[in-house]
Formats: structure tokens, sequence, C-alpha cells
């Protein structure tokens, strides 16, 4: 645990490769860190995660904290974790805070990796019933539910193979508060990137998949024309394949991590 920007983040810090930059990784809403780990487990490099707060083992502020504002606690996070400059890493919701984090803190972030992910408020939107069924947190603290309606709001993997959802749930330390939650879904409403995608200099990679009932593939089509130096990667499945299949995804990240060269 740290103390930064006045909030008690937990994080977690595994040792890599110390030729490669680090590497940030950031959740999607309402999810603990250790939903990544495959994604760990896939890579050589140094990773560093974190619960935001509300999430996991961070507990939630009195007040809702801003997309603009946990960039400025990630930001002030890395410096006491002594990362002078590492890559970004957002998935879905976290992908949010890694635009934000890329534009605001430009000299932090060597390359940005967006993954299922849109411009925010300003987007277009997934099916209905699914948005309508992300209202709620159980799916996270209730891993049988999870299962039950995986195929539904991810799309692609989850389909078919819905106990993977499942495990990953389980794996959680704890899961979040419905108040840091509804702090999550507070801070996207009110957020879009629309107007900085422009100002984001960063070499990016836009991964997005074709059956992603939650972010349509339009919108890595959009971050990927309006981010001047992007390139879009779409895959054959859903919301979470970064996490059911990191063997396949991560290998497509490392190559674009290990580029030679800035833009």
């Amino acid at each position: 645990m740290l103390t930064a920007a006045g909030r008690r983040i937990r994080y977690d810090v595994r040792l890599g490769d110390p030729r490669q930059t680090p590497l940030l990784l950031c959740c999607g809403i309402g999810a603990g860190f250790e939903v990544l780990q495959p994604v760990v487990d896939a890579l050589d490099r140094t990773v560093i995660r974190f619960d935001v707060p509300g999430v996991g083992g961070s507990r939630a502020g009195l007040l809702p904290d801003g997309i603009p504002r946990l960039a400025w606690m990630v930001e002030r996070m890395l410096k006491q974790l002594g990362f002078d400059q590492v890559d970004v890493l957002g998935l879905s919701w976290g992908g949010a805070l890694a635009q934000q984090l890329a534009a605001q803190h430009r000299r932090r972030v060597r390359r940005l990796v967006l993954v299922s992910t849109g411009t925010g408020a300003l987007m277009v939107p997934g099916r209905p019933t699914t948005l309508l069924r992300m209202l709620t947190p159980r799916r996270f603290g209730d891993p049988e539910y999870a299962a039950g309606i995986a195929g539904a709001i991810y799309g692609g993997s989850a389909r078919e193979h819905a106990g993977d959802i499942r495990e990953v749930f389980q794996n959680q330390v704890r899961a979040g508060s419905l108040r840091g939650y509804l702090y999550q879904l507070a801070a996207g409403a009110v957020w879009t990137s629309l107007p900085f995608l422009g100002l984001i200099r960063q070499p990016t990679l836009v991964l997005t998949g074709d059956d992603d009932p939650i972010i349509p593939v339009v919108n890595g089509r959009i971050l990927a024309r309006l981010i001047p130096h992007a390139e879009l990667h779409i895959y054959r499945g859903g919301h979470v394949e970064l996490v059911t299949e990191a063997p396949a995804l991560v290998p497509v990240i490392t190559r674009f991590l290990s580029a030679e060269g800035d833009a």
C-alpha cells in the first residue's frame, strides 16, 4: 500500500527484464488487479498493477475521483515507486485512464496500448441490454453469476468458455465496493477523450474485438484514426479476450512495445 494524491492505493510490482520499459496495467471497471494475472504471466518485463479507489484493496474516497484526478494519482504513484517512464496498457474502463495519463503526463508515458475501449461518454454505445447488466458490480463478487452472463456481456470466447470468466473473478483478493463501482461509472459518464486525442503523441496500439457487445469495433477504428501515431489491430473475439486468450494477444502487444523508435 502507498498514499498518492490523498488516496491509499494497493499496488503490485512484478520485476522482469530490466532492459525493457516497465508496463503499467490499468484494469476495467470494478476489477481488482488480479484479473489481469494471465497477461502478467505471459510477459517477461516489469509489470505494475494497482487498484483504483473503491476497487479491490483500495478504499473509495468520500467523493468521486474524476479521470483527470485519477491520472494524477497514478502519476504520483509511479513517482513514489521510482519509475521515470513506463508503457501503459488500458483495458476497457482502464483505457480511459490510460488515454488521460498519456495526454496529461506525456513525459511519463513512452508507448500506449488501448484494448477494448473507446472515447468515453461520446462513443458508439454497446447493446442496451448489455449496458443495463453492467449497472451493478454483482459479476465481480459472484463468480457463478459472472459465468452465467459472460457470453451475453463479453462476447467472443466467453460464449463458449464461461468457466474461464468464473476463474478470473475468483482469483480477486476481494470484490470492489458498490460505492467504488458507482464512482467509476460516474467518472466515465462525464469524461471523453475526443477533444484531446490529437494531443496523444505516443506511438499507440489499438486492439479491438469483432464480437464485443460492450465496445463495438467502430470505436477502435475511431481511436486509431484520431490518435496521430496509432495502429489498429482487430482480433477475432470479444471484450475480455486479452484475459481469456492472453497467449494469443500478448505477443502482438510485446512486438509493438519492443519496436524501435518513438514518434
